[in-house]
C-alpha cells in the first residue's frame, strides 16, 4: 500500500521574530515574497535609526535652551546655513541609494561596490569645497542671516565648527545610504546609534563643563556633534571595508571610474537641486522670522526641533519605500515597487495622524518641557500646532519624493519642490506675515499649505507611471 507524504508549509514568522530579524539584520531578498514583510524588515531599523537621530535633536536643544534665547537662536540660524551641506549630502545619498539598490536588484554586487566607492570620493571632494570657506566666513554668514552683534560674538565659533565638520556630515549620510540601498538598514541603524550616543553623552559635559571637561557653552554642542559624527564615520568605513555588510568596498573601488561617477553626478545634480530648493526655502523662512527678534527665532527652533523629533521615523518609512523601489525596478518588477510605495504611505499616514492629534491638542505641555520663557513659549506652541495641521500631506508627500528618488528620477521632485516651496510657500509666508499682519503665525501657516500642494503634485505625477522607464 502506497503512503502519501504530506508536506506542511513552514509557518510564517511571528511579528516578534520579524522584529528581531529586522534589528539583527536580514538576508531576505526584497524582490520576492510578502511586500508587507519586506517593508517591515526594511522600515523597522530605519525607523529606529531615525528615532535615535530625533532623540539627539531634541536632547541637544534641551541642553542649549539652558543657555538662553541667543544660544538657541545660534543653533537655529546655523542649521539654516548648514542645510546647504545637508542638501548636497542628501542629493548624493539619494542617487547612491538608487544606484546601489539597482545593482543589488540586478545581482551585481561588484557594480554596487564600485558605485559606493565613487560616491564616497565625490562626497568628500564636495564637502571640503563647502566646509572650508563656510567655517572661515562663519561670522559674516550669521550677520547675513540677520543675527545681532551680540549673538555673532558668542555664537560664531559654534557655526565655524559645525560648517568645518562638513566631511563628517557628508560621509555619515553617504555611507548609510550605501547600507540602505544594499538592504542593510540594520547596519545604518547601529551606526547612527553609536554616533548619537557619543553625542548625547558629550553634550552636557562640554556645554556645562562637567567633570574634567571644559565649559564651552553653545560651542560645546558643536564639538560633541562633530566628535560623534566622526567616530560614526570611522565605524561605517570599518564595516564597509572589512566584509561585514552585503557590500564590500575594496581599494580598486576607490579608483576614479569616469562612467560611474558621471552617472552619479548626473543623477545627483538634480537630487542636490531638489534638496537645495527645499532646504534653502527654510533659510528664507528663518530670515523672515528673524525680523521679529531672537525670541521668535528661538521659539521656532524649539518648535521645529520637537516636530522633527516626531516625524523623523516617517523618513525611516520613506527610506524603505526608496529601497523597495530601487531593488524591484532592478529586478524588473515595477508593479511590486508601486504596491510597496502605496502600502508604506498608508502606514506613514496612520502614524502622522496620531502625531498631529497630540501636537494640535496639547502643544503647551510639550513645549514646557524645554522652556518656560514667557517670551519664547508662544512662538514654539504656535509653530508646533500650526505645522502639525499638514501631517497627512507630509505622510504621502515624503513617501512620493523618496519613491521617485529610489527610482533614480530626481528631476520630478526638484520641479515639484521648486513650485511648492519657492512659488507657493515663500511668497505666501511673506504675504501672511507682513501685508496680512499675521507676523510669525503667517510664516507657520504657509508651511502646511505648501506641503498640501506638493503632495497633490507628487501623487498626480506618480500615478502617470513614467518613473517605471527610468534607467540608471
Amino acid at each position: 500500500m502506497a503512503t502519501t507524504t504530506v508536506i506542511t508549509p513552514p509557518r510564517p514568522p511571528t511579528v516578534w521574530q520579524s522584529l528581531l530579524e529586522a534589528i539583527r539584520g536580514t538576508h531576505q531578498d526584497f524582490t520576492q515574497g510578502s511586500i508587507s514583510r519586506a517593508v517591515f524588515l526594511l522600515a523597522t531599523p530605519m525607523v529606529l535609526e531615525m528615532l535615535m537621530e530625533s532623540l539627539f535633536a531634541i536632547v541637544d536643544v534641551f541642553w542649549v535652551t539652558r543657555l538662553g534665547a541667543d544660544a538657541v537662536a545660534t543653533v537655529g540660524l546655523t542649521e539654516s546655513i548648514l542645510v546647504l551641506v545637508f542638501s548636497v549630502a542628501l542629493g548624493i545619498s539619494m542617487s547612491t541609494t538608487a544606484m546601489v539598490a539597482r545593482r543589488i536588484g540586478e545581482k551585481d554586487s561588484r557594480g554596487a561596490a564600485t558605485a559606493a566607492g565613487q560616491a564616497i570620493l565625490l562626497g568628500v571632494a564636495l564637502a571640503i569645497l563647502m566646509g572650508a570657506p563656510g567655517s572661515w566666513f562663519a561670522p559674516r554668514l550669521l550677520e547675513w542671516m540677520g543675527a545681532p552683534a551680540g549673538l555673532v560674538a558668542t555664537g560664531h565659533r559654534y557655526t565655524s565648527i559645525a560648517l568645518g565638520g562638513s566631511v563628517s556630515v557628508m560621509l555619515l549620510f553617504l555611507n548609510n545610504a550605501i547600507f540602505r540601498g544594499a538592504g542593510d538598514a540594520s547596519i545604518a541603524m547601529r551606526v547612527l546609534w553609536v554616533s548619537n550616543l557619543i553625542n548625547l553623552t558629550l553634550d552636557p559635559c562640554l556645554i556645562f563643563g562637567l567633570g574634567p571637561f571644559p565649559r564651552l557653552g553653545v560651542t560645546g554642542a558643536a564639538v560633541s556633534t562633530l566628535t560623534g559624527r566622526s567616530l560614526g564615520v570611522l565605524y561605517q568605513l570599518w564595516i564597509l571595508t572589512r566584509g561585514h555588510s552585503r557590500i564590500v568596498i575594496r581599494r580598486p573601488d576607490f579608483r576614479l571610474a569616469p562612467r560611474v561617477i558621471g552617472s552619479l553626478i548626473r543623477v545627483s545634480s538634480t537630487g542636490v537641486a531638489q534638496f537645495a530648493v527645499a532646504h534653502t526655502s527654510w533659510i528664507a523662512l528663518v530670515r523672515i522670522i528673524s525680523s521679529f527678534g531672537s525670541t521668535a527665532v528661538a521659539g521656532y527652533t524649539i518648535g521645529i526641533r520637537i516636530f522633527i523629533f516626531a516625524i523623523l521615523p516617517s523618513w525611516g518609512l520613506s527610506g524603505a519605500a526608496a529601497t523597495m523601489m530601487g531593488q524591484n525596478l532592478g529586478a524588473r518588477k515595477p508593479e511590486r515597487a508601486e504596491r510597496a510605495v502605496y502600502l508604506t504611505a498608508f502606514y506613514n499616514m496612520l502614524f502622522l495622524a496620531l502625531v498631529a492629534a497630540v501636537f494640535i491638542t496639547v502643544p503647551e505641555r510639550i513645549v514646557r518641557l524645554f522652556t518656560d520663557d514667557p517670551a519664547v513659549m508662544p512662538f514654539a506652541v504656535s509653530c508646533l500646532r500650526i505645522i502639525a495641521y499638514g501631517n497627512l500631506s507630509y505622510a504621502w508627500g515624503m513617501v512620493m519624493v523618496q519613491a521617485f528618488n529610489g527610482a533614480g528620477d530626481t528631476i520630478t521632485p526638484t520641479i515639484i519642490n521648486m513650485i511648492g516651496f519657492w512659488l507657493v510657500e515663500i511668497p505666501l509666508a511673506w504675504a501672511l506675515a507682513f501685508p496680512a499682519r499675521m507676523q510669525v503665525r503667517g510664516v507657520f501657516t504657509a508651511v502646511p499649505i505648501a506641503e498640501f500642494f506638493i503632495t497633490v503634485m507628487g501623487l498626480t505625477v506618480f500615478l502617470r507611471g513614467r518613473w517605471k522607464k527610468i534607467r540608471i
